[in-house]
């Protein structure tokens, strides 16, 4: 199923840049959704990925659920490796810096990524790994 998701998403992503934020960030049934550029781990490639997404202030919160996999999903670990991105959220871009929620902030954060979208219990409870949120922050200058 992962090779059919992942061109779903490819084809989300090219929609949502060809109509400049346009369309791809709503679909019916479907939390809003932002692309995140961002680089590979260890390939150093751009890499876009489009994301159910929160806001909590200034900052952006997303879910590395991977629906519940065993591994943590491949933005993520290029996030860790590779903090400064860039997302799309409709028209509007903004560069922010990635971080794992502490524990403290995932307990507050959790139970609304919840309300978002309520699939992620149900994924949370298919793995043994604990799903990490992050934390996307404005980029100081």
């Amino acid at each position: 199923m992962w090779p059919l998701l992942h061109r779903a998403m490819r084809a989300h992503v090219a929609l949502y840049r060809a109509t400049g934020g346009r369309l791809g960030q709503r679909f019916p049934g479907v939390p809003t959704m932002l692309i995140l550029d961002h680089v590979g781990a260890r390939t150093r490639k751009r890499r876009r990925s489009a994301l159910v997404y929160l806001e909590d202030g200034e900052n952006l919160v997303l879910v590395a659920s991977k629906g519940g996999h065993p591994r943590h999903p491949a933005w993520y670990h290029n996030l860790m490796a590779h903090p400064e991105v860039t997302v799309q959220v409709g028209r509007d871009r903004r560069a922010l810096r990635a971080r794992t929620a502490t524990p403290e902030e995932r307990a507050r954060l959790w139970p609304r990524a919840v309300a978002v979208w309520p699939g992620y219990r149900t994924y949370q409870a298919r793995t043994d790994r604990e799903i990490p949120m992050v934390i996307l922050e404005p980029r100081r200058v």
